[in-house]
Formats: C-alpha cells, sequence, structure tokens
C-alpha cells in the first residue's frame, strides 16, 4: 500500500502555456468546495452556515524565462478579463484543473529567475 507522497508542485500551465516550478516552492493548495462556520444562539445552541469557497494554490515558485516574455506573458492573463485555463501537476503525479486568475502581486526575483504567484477562482480543483 502507498503512503502519502510529499513534495513541490512540478508544473504548472497558465492559459495553455507551460511554466517550471522551483524545486524549493512550497504551495499551499485549497481545493474549493464547501465551508462551514458555527453561528451561536442566544440560548447556547448553535447552528451551521454553509457557503461557497473559491479554489486557491499559493506560493508558487514559476520559473520566468526573458527569452520566452514570460513575465510579460502573466501580466497579460491578469490584464484580461474572465477565467482562462489553470492546470498544475503535484509530486505524485495526479493533475488538477479549474478555470481561474493570477490574483495578488507578482514580483520578479532577479537573484532567483523566478516569481511567487498565487492563482485562484470559482468552484473546485477537480483531478483529471
Amino acid at each position: 500500500m502507498a503512503g502519502a507522497q510529499g513534495g513541490p508542485v512540478e508544473s504548472i500551465a497558465i492559459n495553455n502555456r507551460n511554466f517550471a516550478i522551483t524545486e524549493d516552492s512550497d504551495a499551499s493548495v485549497d481545493y474549493g468546495g464547501d465551508k462551514n462556520e458555527i453561528l451561536m444562539n442566544g440560548d447556547g445552541t448553535g447552528r451551521q452556515s454553509k457557503s461557497k469557497k473559491p479554489w486557491k494554490v499559493s506560493g508558487l515558485g514559476v520559473v520566468i524565462n526573458p527569452d520566452n516574455d514570460d513575465h510579460e506573458f502573466l501580466q497579460d492573463v491578469i490584464d484580461k478579463n474572465g477565467f482562462v485555463d489553470y492546470e498544475h501537476t503535484e509530486s505524485d503525479g495526479n493533475t488538477y484543473y479549474a478555470k481561474g486568475q493570477i490574483v495578488e502581486d507578482m514580483e520578479k526575483s532577479t537573484k532567483t529567475a523566478s516569481m511567487e504567484i498565487t492563482c485562484s477562482g470559482a468552484g473546485k480543483l477537480k483531478k483529471q
């Protein structure tokens, strides 16, 4: 029986363009779906409130190649209205797909030729 396997995300594709991920990336993945909140009543009892949450992948260290205009491509994705195709492959070989967008600021590290990005979208990341 195989056990759990950890490791960095191996690669991502944003708007059908592949990017390598730095080996030291420690991505955090929220696959999306429902979230629960417990609300208290005045008599000490409680009730459940359910709402939807987006999927989100943060801490992705994307390798940026200036010869491929990678930074400009990613900025163009941000500048678009609407969601684009997103896909990533985890170290165990499983691939997840959803429609989403790059969120939060992107800043390139000139020392490592990489930038950390966060992607998010409505619904769930789906295993392919």
